[in-house]
């Protein structure tokens, strides 16, 4: 009966609204992967560099989600802690062939995991693009250089993805989707649904 009970509290989570922060260096492909899950009456034909952030809604997995894409460029990534507070999960995109940066993009996740702001359980979905690139690393790879196995507090999940042809953003959301309805559920029944860390 029990499991009856939180399967229903799941169909019912599923009409809710849910944050998500959607950070990364720039030209990482924030705003274009954002675009994909848009209606195609709603997508934009040009990508522009996002400035400061812009706030976009888009319905996935029967979810109405409003994602804050920041900017990532130098001069704005001190505003991304501004919004750690009141998102659900977030959405981490590294530009896969982006070899040389990957130190930087080590260091500000570092940054982003130490704050104190998000030191609740907020699930991490990363998404390796640009992974058509030839000289682009796999999700094993990025993992390691990133050292994702020692994020222990939150669960994560990394996939390879090209946001051009929309290959593995729909895998990334569901899965996503899925820890904050989790989490949503352990909240509301006052207990911790464990997850696991999916590599």
């Amino acid at each position: 009966m029990g499991m009856l009970h939180n399967l229903t509290d799941l169909i019912k989570i599923k009409k809710d609204k849910m944050t998500i922060l959607v950070l990364g260096l720039n030209n990482s492909g924030k705003s274009t992967i954002i675009n994909h899950f848009k209606k195609s009456n709603e997508q934009n034909a040009i990508m522009v560099p996002t400035v400061g952030f812009m706030i976009e809604q888009f319905y996935s997995m029967g979810v109405n989600i409003k994602a804050i894409d920041m900017s990532g460029a130098t001069r704005y990534r001190n505003l991304w802690e501004h919004q750690f507070k009141n998102c659900q999960g977030i959405i981490y995109v590294i530009d896969s062939s982006d070899r040389m940066r990957f130190v930087v993009i080590k260091d500000e996740l570092d940054l982003v995991l130490q704050h104190p702001d998000l030191s609740r359980s907020v699930p991490i979905l990363f998404y390796g693009n640009k992974s058509d690139l030839e000289d682009s690393l796999s999700s094993v790879k990025i993992a390691a250089a990133l050292s994702l196995e020692n994020i222990k507090e939150k669960p994560w999940h990394i996939c390879s993805s090209n946001a051009i042809s929309g290959e593995g953003l729909g895998e990334g959301v569901q899965w996503l989707v899925q820890q904050i309805r989790f989490a949503m559920l352990s909240h509301k029944s006052g207990h911790k649904v464990k997850s696991k860390h999916i590599k």
